[in-house]
């Protein structure tokens, strides 16, 4: 019997399947998340963690552990929150959960882009209000979608979901990554690659789906979108960031959106989450969400479930399906 601590709480489903295979499960029961302290303290002597987005699996994390700890399952898709050359030196699995969450985060990915292009957040903060209101022809207008650009920054399985929802609307679509897209679904969504400058410069809807690479690393998508990358884009264009919040400086973003350089943006994650900027709080040309991205019953029990597999997996000697750093 192993003891595995889950660092926030799981659906039932995920916990039973532990249950079953007859391990220990230290669960949280906590009616908001455990603090960096909290988890620290609670992940001593255990052979296996359930992480979530929100926890740094680094050398105290791990020294707080143990030795005996042989696997990390972090229930979600980006790890940047893991340090894996680490887990690595020390034997430790580290995995995340793929695929699951593909069309739940498109779904919001998009919804932002509706939100944010056709202003219906501000209307719906106007009805709450209670300000008189009144139809009219130049009321709240927005810019329609149909024969727009939609660019997409990283084709990954999310880019490439939200992409077919772009086409779905009537939208061109242009991208760019470190790789092409893969040659069926650019054929599929009519794509074509370009450069970061090219498609900043011709995107009415620049939407990120890139993993968040560390200052200092090859390829770094730290601040990717800053005041420079900003001041590319088209003043009637709409920035969509529903990755992680890091890649965009958040505090050129509030100039940029106060000053009119670009027309207005969507995000579901920030820079210092859960904090948020509060130039942006003052900004009506802005929605903000709560990092809802997977939020569904159905993805989450997904998500959780996966995690648990690969937990089981490697408890198991069969090894988890989902590992990360070869």
């Amino acid at each position: 019997m192993a003891r595995v601590v889950l660092t926030n709480r799981l659906p039932d489903e995920a916990v039973e399947l532990l249950v079953g295979a007859g391990h220990e499960v230290d669960g949280w029961e906590g009616a908001e998340a455990p603090s960096r302290e909290d988890v620290l303290a609670r992940v001593a002597g255990a052979d296996a963690v359930v992480t979530m987005v929100t926890d740094k699996v680094d050398d105290s994390f791990l020294d707080a552990a143990g030795e005996q700890l042989r696997v990390v399952a972090n229930v979600a898709v980006g790890y940047d929150n893991i340090d894996v050359a680490a887990c690595r030196e020390r034997g430790v699995v580290a995995t995340n959960t793929p695929g699951v969450l593909v069309d739940a985060t498109a779904d919001t990915a998009f919804a932002l882009v509706l939100m944010a292009t056709r202003r219906l957040g501000e209307g719906e903060r106007l009805i709450r209000s209670g300000q008189p209101w009144k139809w009219g022809m130049d009321f709240l207008l927005g810019m329609g979608l149909q024969g727009k650009v939609f660019g997409l920054v990283g084709p990954g399985a999310i880019g490439i979901a939200t992409a077919r929802r772009a086409k779905a609307f009537g939208m061109e679509i242009v991208y760019q990554g470190r790789s092409p897209m893969k040659p069926g679904a650019e054929a599929e969504l009519g794509a074509r690659r370009v450069d970061l400058p090219e498609l900043l410069a011709t995107a009415d809807v620049v939407s990120l789906h890139c993993p968040l690479i560390p200052q200092g690393q090859p390829d770094s998508t730290y601040h990717l979108i800053d005041a420079d990358a900003l001041a590319t884009m088209r003043g009637s264009a709409y920035l969509v960031n529903s990755a992680r919040g890091p890649i965009v400086d958040e505090a050129a973003l509030v100039e940029a959106l106060r000053d009119g350089v670009i027309a207005g943006a969507g995000l579901d994650v920030f820079e210092d989450e859960p904090r948020v900027h509060p130039g942006l709080l003052e900004l009506e040309n802005v929605v903000l969400l709560p990092h809802l991205g997977s939020a569904t019953v159905e993805t989450r029990t997904a998500m959780a479930t996966l995690a648990v597999r690969n937990v089981l997996g490697v408890l198991g000697g069969d090894g988890p399906l989902n590992p990360l750093g070869g």
